[in-house]
Parts: structure tokens; C-alpha cells; sequence
């Protein structure tokens, strides 16, 4: 578990399938993704965020803020498909919209680099969105990215003529001790 001043970055439970659920079938928190996904497809997700812990040492961890629980997901994985820029560690958020523009996204995207950086012993880890996705990209600013030009892409997992096909890609990498 990760502490911030204001959230608890947690691993899952089952109880949190139904809220994470509930997340992935919203519109506009899903605006920046190819589609929405189902119960069963959360459900994997979950899974894949398990595993990842068990394989890698790290994962997308609940965003739970106490009062209220899960409102969102932040965390470091490794990706699923293919690009120039692999292998690599990404790292990654999405959050419920009730809790946008309260700076959520950027303070747990900072604990998950600390603890990138520090406990797990990364050198990198690089971010990519959808390049229209301003909210993401100001996050990953926020967080000290950097964007590599070079390094934009096609999305391979994203439908050819969708507007979410190009994606820009950003990194950071691990404080000098």
C-alpha cells in the first residue's frame, strides 16, 4: 500500500470489481479509449493488475479515498502490445469524474513513480494517451514528463481511422542518487 497526503494506492478486492465496473462504462471517463468496457472485461483487468503484482512487483493499484473508496486507478505496468519504444514500464491512471480537477491523478501518479524509482528500482518509465488528451498530457507534465517526439506512434491495439489512433509518448527517468 501506498500513503499519499490525501489517497490510499491499495491493491484490489473483489469488492472493488462493481465500482471499477462502474468506471469503465462511463463515457466520458472512457472518452480517450477505443471503447467502453463490460463487467467481464474489468473483471480481467483486475486480474491483469493482480498478476502484474505477482510477476513484476508492481501494478495499477486502487485510487481509494477514504471516506468515499475506489475512485479511480493509478500504477505502473507493463504493456500489452508492440511499439518502437519497448520494453518498457508505463505508467497509468483513470478516475471517476466526480473527482476531476482536485489534482487526484497527479499525487497518486507521483507516489507510483516513487515508488518506481525507489522500492521496485526502475530507471524509466514512460507514458503515451491519445493525443488529443489534453487532462492526461497535463498530468504527465505535472509529474515531470517530458514528451518524446520521436517516440509518438500509431496504437496498435486502436482502430485504424479512429481519432484515438495516434498517441503521443512521454518519459521520465529515475532521479540521479
Amino acid at each position: 500500500m501506498l500513503q499519499t497526503a490525501r489517497l490510499r494506492l491499495r491493491r484490489w478486492t473483489p469488492a472493488d470489481l462493481d465500482p471499477l465496473a462502474a468506471l469503465n462504462a462511463d463515457l466520458e471517463v472512457m472518452h480517450y479509449f477505443p471503447a467502453l468496457r463490460s463487467r467481464g472485461e474489468s473483471a480481467a483487468g483486475l486480474a491483469r493488475a493482480e498478476t502484474s503484482f505477482a510477476e513484476h512487483g508492481f501494478g495499477f493499484w486502487v485510487m481509494d479515498l477514504p471516506g468515499t473508496g475506489l475512485i479511480g486507478l493509478c500504477g505502473l505496468m507493463v504493456p500489452g502490445f508492440d511499439a518502437a519504444f519497448m520494453p518498457c514500464v508505463e505508467i497509468g491512471w483513470r478516475m471517476a469524474r466526480a473527482h476531476w480537477g482536485r489534482g487526484y491523478a497527479t499525487e497518486a501518479a507521483q507516489a507510483a513513480l516513487a515508488d518506481g524509482f525507489g522500492r521496485v528500482g526502475l530507471a524509466e518509465v514512460v507514458a503515451f494517451t491519445a493525443a488529443g488528451n489534453v487532462p492526461s498530457r497535463r498530468v504527465m507534465e505535472r509529474i515531470g514528463m517530458v514528451r518524446d517526439l520521436d517516440g509518438d506512434f500509431q496504437h496498435p491495439g486502436v482502430p485504424g481511422g479512429s481519432p484515438l489512433k495516434s498517441h503521443v509518448l512521454y518519459r521520465i527517468s529515475a532521479p540521479i542518487p
